[in-house]
């Protein structure tokens, strides 16, 4: 039987990751600040259907001040997630999850999906979103995650030439791990947040008629048993829960105070280092692991 081609240059996930301060477990709030912008790419003539355009501006107005005195509550510190339109649209909720002494990262400018684009087009969105997020906030980020999680195989050579520490938008591991941004020698590596679609409340609540959503909007309770068993199991494996909040959608009451259950549950777990992306992405910069390299498929 003939060698099926690509498929033996791929590298195994790395093992246990080596947590700071005696840390078992790692675990990341990651807010998505999704507005109008996502559906507007979806759509752009949605922006005269004022009831869509006000879902969507929920989050900005009413979601993200919920989140702020949540987490200013809990004493944690999460990542935001912004794209750059957002933080045009909402130049002052913007600077006040900055000054709360939240990480802000980038996340687009108009929640552009990156799948069939140009290295060049690729290119015009990231320093875009880039620029809007300098302009508004003054902030220059090191992490990235891409609008619908699609990334293309420039994603990591494009960030890093832009000084990007970290992506979190790819799923084949439950840790942390340096992504090279080519194979070869000589590549440089990114650090790589992995996500995963069930740990994103997109899935469970997202729904505007003719844009987009199953068409069915879950009972927060189901969300947190979900979540929960997941936290459980990344806690008792070592792993890291990497959760992903858009406040258009969690921001309500009745999800937020699921939302705050499970933080409830995160600080009662021993050894769970919870922490900004960012952090995270420090420490793992830290430990000088082997990068990964994942190489395009062939057929």
């Amino acid at each position: 039987m003939a060698e099926d081609p690509g498929l033996h240059d791929v590298t195994l996930p790395a093992g246990p990751v080596a947590w700071p301060g005696g840390a078992t477990a790692a675990a990341t709030l990651g807010f998505d600040l999704d507005s109008e912008d996502v559906a507007l790419t979806v759509d752009p003539e949605s922006r005269h259907r004022l009831s869509a355009m006000s879902h969507q501006a929920y989050g900005m107005l009413t979601g993200v001040p919920r989140v702020l005195d949540l987490l200013a509550r809990h004493d944690v510190r999460a990542t935001f997630f912004c794209p750059g339109y957002t933080a045009e649209r909402y130049p002052d909720v913007l600077r006040r999850v900055r000054d709360a002494g939240h990480e802000i990262a980038h996340h687009g400018y108009l929640h552009e999906a990156m799948a069939g684009m140009t290295r060049e087009q690729e290119a015009a969105v990231l320093d875009r979103g880039l620029e809007a997020l300098d302009r508004v906030a003054g902030v220059r980020p090191v992490g990235y995650r891409a609008p619908m999680w699609e990334t293309t195989y420039q994603t990591a050579e494009l960030l890093l030439d832009r000084g990007f520490l970290y992506d979190s938008s790819l799923m084949d591991s439950d840790l942390p791990y340096e992504l090279a941004e080519r194979p070869g020698d000589g590549a440089r590596s990114i650090v790589e947040i992995p996500v995963a679609w069930a740990l994103d409340d997109w899935e469970q609540f997202a729904f505007v008629p003719e844009l987009f959503g199953p068409g069915v909007i879950e009972d927060p309770e189901k969300a947190l048993s979900m979540w929960t068993g997941e936290l459980t199991e990344a806690h008792r494996h070592g792993s890291c829960f990497a959760l992903t909040v858009h406040p258009f959608l969690s921001g309500r009451l009745g999800r937020l105070r699921a939302l705050e259950t499970l933080i409830e549950t995160m600080q009662s777990l021993p050894g769970l280092w919870l922490a900004p992306a960012g952090d995270i992405a420090r420490h793992v910069r830290s430990l000088d692991l082997t990068p990964r390299v994942f190489p395009r498929p062939e057929i």
